[in-house]
């Protein structure tokens, strides 16, 4: 089965990365850079693709966020939920994707499994061809945003389908959900679709304040605390 590098050395080192057809909650306080961690695992290695559902910025920043980590150009689709609002006439492109609101999550997953066909169609069309079925890596930014706007049962469904989907692709997801901002039944119930959950906790301070994260089922095992930085745009973590 294929392995997905998380780009975090000690984890594709020590547990060889992430399974195909894993569902990740990062489960972050404000103020930890989770988005950051969510984009360096996102991010398509050679041969693979990524696709990005942003409710909490424009599509043009999640494709920065995704290129900081090394991600290829015409790699990366982004579905967004933010810029529609504000600017009306926008259409759609092969890689960028515009839904009126996060609200609309209808649209959401439609136009996710559109950008998928086509990411799929790409990588079979390929030459030489890539590895089969096409690798594809997803990150969701963030499903505490969904939960401002839907109900938990709505939020739930949703991401049902969602996640159901990169099953059967045999890809991963990222989802990004604040710890603090939600009673404990919320993300127990988020949790139930997922298959692995990171893990993070975080000091106030500055940017240059150490925050440490674990992978709760990375092969049926839990990692230690790592240690990682944030400090003028780049991510390193203790090894």
């Amino acid at each position: 089965m294929y392995t997905y590098e998380t780009g975090i050395p000690m984890i594709d080192r020590e547990y060889g990365g992430l399974r195909a057809a894993s569902n990740v909650l990062l489960l972050a306080p404000p103020l930890s850079y989770a988005e950051l961690l969510a984009y360096r695992i996102a991010s398509p290695r050679s041969g693979e693709w990524a696709v990005g559902i942003s409710t909490d910025e424009r599509a043009s920043d999640a494709v920065d966020a995704f290129r900081r980590f090394g991600a290829g150009r015409g790699r990366v689709g982004i579905i967004d939920a933010v810029t529609k609002s504000s600017v009306p006439t926008l259409r759609d492109t092969a890689r960028a994707k515009f839904v009126t609101s996060p609200l609309d999550l209808t649209s959401m997953g439609i136009k996710f499994s559109r950008m998928v066909e086509d990411m799929w169609k790409e990588g079979v069309m390929a030459d030489p061809p890539g590895p089969m079925p096409p690798p594809i890596r997803l990150c969701l930014h963030s499903v505490s945003t969904l939960l401002m706007y839907a109900q938990l049962e709505v939020t739930y469904r949703f991401l049902h389908v969602i996640t159901n989907r990169v099953k059967k692709l045999e890809g991963i997801g990222i989802y990004i959900l604040n710890s603090e901002s939600f009673d404990e039944r919320t993300v127990a119930t988020i949790k139930q679709l997922m298959s692995t959950v990171i893990e993070v906790r975080a000091e106030d301070g500055g940017g240059t304040v150490p925050r440490e994260f674990r992978i709760l089922g990375v092969h049926g095992r839990t990692t230690p605390w790592i240690r990682y930085f944030y400090d003028d745009g780049t991510l390193t973590f203790d090894e």
